[in-house]
């Protein structure tokens, strides 16, 4: 148990089928804002974006990095896709991945599917795009500071998606002490947030050195990159 506990994806069991279709009816409601939302966001730069940003999630999600002996973390993804195309089509994103995932390779349990989108997906995107939103003035600044703040909205979104975790696992789990629930996930993924974070920060950071005016978040005002990319040389 222990060790299906430190890991972000539930798989079936965890928690009980009433809390299980409870945040199965949360997901469906997010998602379907999320739709509804995302058709203003879409556009000729976001839509292509958006499905290499689902296939480089789907395909980093796969990829390990240990932690501590015995546990592992990947990238969740939330404050990236956010940051990249917009909170409701990144939250789009992400949950084709987990779909794809528990389909394709059993990662997260098809029961718990609505309790693995509510977390990583709505969750995960959504405080990780307030972080970002809330660092925008200083994202705006300069290629550094964009960096930086995809880097702590990752690390955000890691620990407070995990707490998404406790918080179920509190209403509908059964097997350890919520406080040693909640001391293993909050503890294991404040250290995976750090990975979150580099990968994070280092994906935001090619795209925005290549092509800024495709980074979501500095849409709305005329930031020093773009300023600096557009500049005669």
């Amino acid at each position: 148990m222990t060790t299906e506990l430190v890991a972000m994806h539930m798989s079936d069991g965890i928690v009980n089928a009433p809390v299980s279709l409870a945040f199965g009816l949360v997901a469906l409601v997010g998602l379907a804002i999320c739709v509804a939302r995302a058709r203003r966001d879409l556009d000729d730069r976001t839509a292509p974006l958006a499905g290499l940003v689902a296939a480089f999630v789907f395909a980093v999600q796969m990829l390990n990095f240990p932690i501590l002996p015995g546990v592992s973390g990947h990238l969740l993804g939330g404050a990236l896709t956010a940051i990249l195309v917009g909170p409701y089509v990144g939250a789009l994103c992400v949950s084709i991945v987990l779909v794809l995932q528990a389909l394709l390779f059993a990662d997260g349990g098809l029961s718990a599917l609505g309790t693995n989108i509510t977390n990583m997906a709505l969750i995960g995107t959504f405080v990780g795009f307030a972080v970002a939103v809330a660092m925008r003035p200083l994202a705006r600044r300069s290629r550094f500071g964009l960096i930086a703040t995809a880097f702590v909205a990752a690390w955000v979104n890691t620990v407070v998606a995990s707490l998404g975790f406790v918080l179920e696992y509190a209403l509908g789990g059964q097997g350890l002490a919520l406080g040693t629930v909640f001391g293993l996930m909050a503890g294991f993924h404040a250290l995976i947030g750090i990975g979150e974070g580099i990968i994070t920060a280092l994906t935001v950071g090619a795209v925005a050195a290549v092509r800024p005016d495709l980074v979501y978040l500095l849409r709305g005002e005329r930031s020093a990159l773009i300023v600096k990319e557009s500049t005669p040389r």
